[in-house]
């Protein structure tokens, strides 16, 4: 059985708390004991937020210590850009490109990287989409974290009916469909995908 350590990173307001919940349902019912850390910063809308997971046969804390992340959850670029440090060097970060410029980009004190992506892919594997926009294809950019948690879950060994179920069993039923099928879009294709050498 394979341990995982995830960091997720976003701003309030984005889901990160369904999103761990999620993610700690799975690992759980596929036999993994489980720890995460509550979301943690400015949960009001816009505020930056994170979280930890940490799944093994055993788990004794939820921390994660700079430098030891496995996957890198990045709900917003930006906040996926400052916790970078957070991952090893040969680890993974999923990240939605969709960007919400926090309060001093807007103020224009300033201005939002546009270079994030690029130089993430020279440290680290990078997958990311545009999930915010692929989500109101299908409906709803309520659904971007569940592209993500598709793209992760393809680098796992917990099974897509485990993933389906904590789906079912966390999402409201009018967006039950829509998130199966962000789902498993996530899981079968992505926007990009840079692969360190």
């Amino acid at each position: 059985m394979k341990s995982y350590n995830i960091i997720l990173a976003g701003v309030g307001g984005q889901g990160l708390v369904l999103t761990t919940k999620l993610i700690c349902e799975a690992a759980f019912a596929y036999g993994y004991d489980v720890k995460s850390n509550d979301v943690i910063g400015l949960s009001q809308r816009g505020g930056k937020v994170w979280g930890s997971v940490k799944m093994s046969e055993k788990v004794f804390s939820p921390n994660i210590p700079a430098g030891e992340a496995d996957i890198l959850l990045a709900l917003e670029a930006l906040e996926g850009d400052r916790w970078s440090t957070y991952i090893k060097k040969d680890g993974l970060i999923i990240m939605n490109t969709a960007k919400i410029p926090p309060a001093h980009v807007m103020a224009e004190v300033e201005e939002y990287p546009q270079d994030i992506e690029e130089r993430l892919a020279e440290s680290f594997n990078i997958e990311t989409m545009d999930a915010s926009s692929e989500g109101k294809v299908l409906g709803s950019d309520k659904i971007a974290n569940t592209f993500l948690v598709g793209m992760m879950a393809k680098h796992m060994e917990i099974p897509n009916e485990i993933w389906e179920e904590a789906i079912k069993n966390n999402v409201p039923s009018k967006y039950l469909y829509m998130n199966l099928r962000a789902f498993e879009i996530g899981y079968g294709r992505y926007a990009v995908n840079h692969t360190c050498d």
